[in-house]
């Protein structure tokens, strides 16, 4: 492998010459640039990115910490994460909290010890000090899809609410009256805004939310499936179960089949998080749709701003309602709402 003494030697220049030329210092002459580029093509010189971040005290590398990377939601996220950092220069290395707030730290700290340039979290809690620390001492960050309130760190997110009310007054038109949300943790803030959202829908059209018809899941398949099946149970099920994401979802449209019902004849099914999955269930699963690739471009778009010494905005994404057919729409049915 070439070193840079060897550039320097094929170029007839000096390491000093070969370095400024690599870091585009403005002194150099077009002819020597012209040489030394030219021993960097013949040669198939590399520099070494571990030393030259040494020098710069930058590395060039942004961390990703995603809560689960088994949801096809956070993997569509991770990869337009990865995409966009490259096209800015960076590399990125992620960390999978496993929806476990104990992992999620270790990965920060992991993280922080290899001397990142920026970091991205989607915080599997609402309360990390070790993240709140690392804010304060100026290490640049942005959170996304999920935050940790209270701290200064900009944000970059949908906005559901409105696409949750646009799918209660949905249901609502279609007759549904007895309606139930399995809902995530309540220590996420995504968890807590879609319950809400689903109260104050349920609420404009003069329905309460028992609490008989409301389950409490993990974001994970499992509680999706649990917690339908205590649904069935009731002496009066809900007509819809409403899945705060698409792995609770899946969970419920396994609980349903495995009682031999069927979906929306027997109960309606409803998601948060959108798949590609969707469109291939019997029937196509009606669905809350979030910006996922915008969103993680912007997130990498901030986290640069930050570490380039400007400062960015929180940044708030709608979602939107994909109307297909688990909740008795008429077979045409297949369009999106805003």
């Amino acid at each position: 492998m070439a070193s840079i003494k060897d550039v320097a030697a094929a170029a007839d220049v000096s390491v000093a010459t070969v370095s400024r030329v690599l870091n585009d210092h403005p002194s150099v002459s077009a002819r020597a640039r012209e040489r030394v580029l030219a021993a960097v093509e013949k040669l198939g010189y590399r520099p070494n990115a571990v030393a030259r971040s040494l020098r710069t005290d930058q590395t060039r590398t942004l961390g990703l910490v995603i809560s689960d990377v088994l949801n096809p939601y956070f993997t569509e996220l991770a990869r337009s994460v990865e995409v966009e950092a490259r096209l800015l220069g960076y590399s990125v290395i992620i960390g999978n909290a496993d929806e476990r707030p104990d992992l999620q730290d270790h990965h920060v700290r992991t993280l922080l010890d290899r001397r990142i340039d920026g970091l991205l979290v989607s915080p599997t809690d609402g309360c990390s000090p070790l993240m709140a620390d690392a804010a304060r001492a100026g290490t640049p960050m942005v959170f996304v899809d999920r935050w940790i309130a209270d701290t200064d760190v900009p944000v970059v997110r949908s906005d559901g609410r409105g696409a949750v009310r646009d799918l209660v007054a949905h249901l609502y038109g279609l007759g549904h009256r007895r309606l139930a949300i399995i809902a995530g943790p309540a220590a996420t803030t995504t968890g807590r805004e879609r319950i809400e959202a689903f109260r104050e829908g349920l609420a404009e059209h003069g329905l309460d939310l028992p609490d008989v018809y409301i389950g409490q899941g993990d974001f994970q398949a499992g509680s999706g499936r649990r917690v339908t099946e205590a649904f069935l149970d009731l002496p009066e099920p809900p007509e819809v179960v409403f899945a705060a994401d698409n792995l609770m979802a899946l969970g419920a449209l396994d609980a349903v089949r495995a009682r031999g019902l069927r979906v929306p004849d027997d109960i309606a099914l409803v998601a948060f998080d959108d798949i590609p999955w969707f469109v291939h269930t019997d029937p196509p699963i009606t669905a809350i749709a979030q910006p996922t690739g915008e969103l993680g471009r912007a997130a990498v778009r901030a986290l640069v701003d930050r570490i380039e010494g400007r400062t960015p905005e929180s940044v708030t994404l709608p979602a939107r309602l994909v109307v297909r057919r688990s909740c008795g729409e008429p077979p045409a049915t297949n369009r999106s709402q805003s």
